[in-house]
């Protein structure tokens, strides 16, 4: 296979100039994300069926030409599995890509596999062979080698012909739209931000603790959100989540209480000694009726397990309908996400003005009307704090 390797604000003018007037796009992002929050991308591959480019945003220092293209309704945009790509292009571009084609959920709405990979599915519709030897590769590091080259075209130069049939089979079920409206969903989501001060509530055993350790958690989970952000860094490279539970948990009101505890280490108790013992103080000197409530959970509603079932006979009368997978329409965590929303008094979709999947998208028209008769504020089977 031949491709180019465009490096030079000139190649990539020329580049995108021949590839605008595509139908289809099969692209492709390699990125790096070991220490760091944000994904570091090392290579973009793109591929309209006759011109193959490994644009490199290494070398370049502005891809607005290509970001021109990203956001061309004209031109249906194809990833596989795109959720990773679309974290390193919106972190890295501020962009993402639109209209898109998810070749794996097409897959599973074909019934060929409900998590297929790349290499599975080109074997399955190509009969061909891809090479996933170079997978580990530190993309960041220049030069790349050929072979290095080589593995990052093979993933776009296949899914432009396994597209074309995707897309076929797709239109003949009468799911297109479902295909674009899933990505379109998948794309809000990636741009939403919850807020910092909400970040205590993806925190383990966060049920289990009192009133001011829930705020002290509440303020050290926001700054070590911040705290990445600003640094760039993994979350857990700032401050261990076992750490800042303990903290919590034991609430140290000094330096010698705080190395004493067992899952934050000399380094880190070392590093965050004066800000750690802040935090702590200012949660010790909050009422106990101005901290967070008690976080809640599914289990301790008496109504989870009829609700989940019911919501599984739901789902299944509806696939049925539909002529389609349980799974393609809501997994158990769509709809546990769905009760959360329901009962819980401080969820985080609220902060991003967002809905549960199950009614967002494609899937709104087809469980909107169930939902509504089971779930209300007042005389549904289940009560709801919020309504559709």
């Amino acid at each position: 296979m031949n491709f180019e390797y465009i490096d030079t604000p000139e190649a990539l003018s020329d580049y995108c100039a021949r590839i605008a007037t595509a139908d289809a796009l099969a692209i492709d992002t390699e990125f790096v994300r070991t220490r760091t929050l944000v994904p570091q991308l090392g290579l973009i591959q793109v591929y309209d069926g006759e011109h193959l480019g490994l644009i490199d945003p290494v070398a370049l220092d502005d891809l607005s030409a290509f970001n021109e293209i990203l956001v061309n309704p004209s031109i249906i945009k194809v990833l596989h599995s795109c959720s990773e790509d679309l974290d390193a292009l919106w972190f890295n571009l501020k962009v993402i890509p639109a209209p898109l084609f998810d070749s794996q959920f097409a897959a599973n709405l074909l019934d060929m596999g409900q998590t297929l990979g790349y290499a599975n599915l080109v074997e399955q519709m190509l009969n061909v062979h891809v090479d996933k030897g170079e997978s580990r590769t530190d993309w960041i590091a220049r030069p790349l080698s050929v072979e290095q080259l080589k593995y990052a075209a093979a993933d776009v130069f296949y899914l432009l012909p396994v597209y074309r049939q995707l897309a076929a089979k797709i239109q003949e079920i009468g799911q297109t739209e479902w295909v674009f409206a899933e990505s379109d969903f998948l794309s809000l989501k990636k741009r939403a931000e919850v807020p910092s001060d909400l970040a205590y509530l993806s925190i383990k055993n966060n049920w289990k603790i009192g009133a001011q350790s829930r705020q002290a958690l509440k303020e050290i989970a926001s700054w070590r959100l911040q705290q990445a952000q600003k640094r760039d860094m993994a979350i857990n490279f700032v401050l261990r989540e076992q750490g800042m539970l303990e903290v919590a948990m034991k609430l140290p009101e000094n330096k010698a209480k705080l190395f004493q505890l067992e899952s934050i280490t000399p380094k880190e108790a070392r590093i965050h000694t004066d800000t750690l013992l802040e935090l702590v103080q200012n949660a010790l000197n909050t009422a106990a009726e101005d901290c967070p409530p008690k976080v809640q959970r599914l289990t301790d509603f008496n109504d989870y397990k009829k609700a989940l079932s019911a919501l599984k006979d739901v789902c299944q009368g509806l696939a049925d309908k539909h002529h389609t997978r349980v799974d393609v329409l809501a997994s158990k965590k769509q709809l546990n996400q769905w009760l959360k929303w329901c009962w819980f008094e401080i969820d985080e979709l609220d902060s991003v003005q967002l809905q549960p999947d199950i009614v967002s998208g494609w899937r709104r028209n087809i469980f909107a009307q169930e939902l509504a008769r089971l779930f209300k504020p007042e005389g549904g089977e289940f009560n709801a704090l919020r309504r559709l």
